[in-house]
């Protein structure tokens, strides 16, 4: 009978590793990297949530002419002892105009977040095996990240925004369309129920491309990490296992965005007796009234939601490259072969 020495246990993590779910991988990497997760994570929120607020109150201070004028209507309209109700489609337009600086500034925190659970994972993989350098090393810096984040926006986003206006201007109600659809018409029907088939698609979509930064951070190129996740995801069971991973994550998510966003209400009429006192205008601090347990629950929703879906799909990727035989160095996925490589072929 042949003795296993502790050498032969250590080197030989494939008969185990196997063995764990990722859900279980994923705790196991939170928990023995807990300090420079956790570290990272707060230093990531602390300043996202800093240059949120900073942002914020950039964006009402442009926007003072338009509290000002509600102000001056409302005293007006007070005067003439009419009911004045305020019109808030300019600050809708200037929230829509300004949200793609909150999305760049979610994306590099997302990323920042992204690349410190990948190295985790990537260490913990490298552990057992200390020797073997032909794994893929996280440190390729935030820009990929970033990439992906863009070029997945671009391919998701635009189908449902383009099919919700489109049916808006075909079945909404608008003054000046002379001829709408016919209500309760064929046209009509398939036309109102577009937007949902769009954002099926965007979310099928997004689903397929939700291994990307993972593969970005553990070192390939964004075309190539879009790439690579759609073919994981199309694999045998890894849609499956994408599908499974992220709805509980997204559950989690809705779930704790819901929750601080309850419990922060009380800040709602406090931030609204400051900023009414400070500045005299009721309107600038209605809405931030409105704000203020938003950006608490976003910014306490992404201190726990995050790093455990940047590490849970961090480690899926890792699963699913091992298992289809795609977990390569970034100069052999190029088609480059390393020189370990060449020497063992020869």
């Amino acid at each position: 009978m042949t003795r296993t020495t502790p050498h032969d246990r250590a080197t030989s993590p494939s008969t185990i590793s196997p063995q764990r779910g990722v859900a279980v991988t994923a705790f196991a990497v939170l928990r023995r990297h807990r300090g420079d997760l956790a570290g990272a994570t707060a230093r990531v929120v602390g300043l996202a949530g800093l240059g949120g607020l900073l942002m914020t109150a950039a964006i009402f201070a442009l926007s003072w002419p338009l509290f000002t004028r509600m102000r001056n209507q409302r005293i007006w309209y007070h005067q003439l002892e009419d009911p004045y109700l305020h019109d808030p489609t300019d600050l809708a337009l200037v929230a829509v105009w300004t949200l793609p600086l909150f999305l760049l500034l979610l994306g590099i925190g997302s990323a920042a977040v992204q690349r410190v659970c990948s190295r985790a994972v990537a260490a913990e993989d490298r552990a057992p095996m200390k020797d073997d350098r032909s794994r893929p090393r996280a440190d390729r810096g935030l820009r990929p990240i970033l990439a992906v984040y863009a070029l997945r926006g671009l391919i998701v986003c635009p189908l449902p925004l383009l099919v919700g206006y489109v049916a808006d201007r075909l079945t909404g109600y608008q003054l000046d369309t002379p001829e709408p659809l016919e209500r309760g018409s064929l046209p009509y029907t398939l036309v109102s129920a577009s937007p949902a088939v769009a954002v099926l698609v965007a979310v099928v979509l997004r689903l397929g491309l939700a291994l990307a930064p993972a593969a970005a951070a553990a070192g390939l190129g964004p075309r190539e990490a879009l790439r690579r996740s759609w073919s994981l995801a199309w694999t045998r069971s890894g849609g499956a296992r994408i599908l499974a991973l992220a709805l509980p994550l997204a559950a989690l998510t809705a779930g704790v965005l819901r929750l601080v966003v309850q419990l922060a209400l009380p800040l709602r009429p406090l931030v609204r007796g400051l900023v009414e006192q400070s500045t005299g205008n009721f309107f600038a601090a209605y809405y931030a009234g409105i704000l203020a347990p938003v950006i608490v629950g976003i910014l306490v929703t992404a201190a726990v939601a995050v790093p455990l879906t940047c590490t849970a799909f961090a480690v899926l990727h890792d699963r699913l490259s091992a298992r289809d035989g795609l977990h390569s160095t970034p100069a052999s996925a190029s088609g480059i072969s390393s020189p370990r490589d060449a020497h063992g072929a020869g």
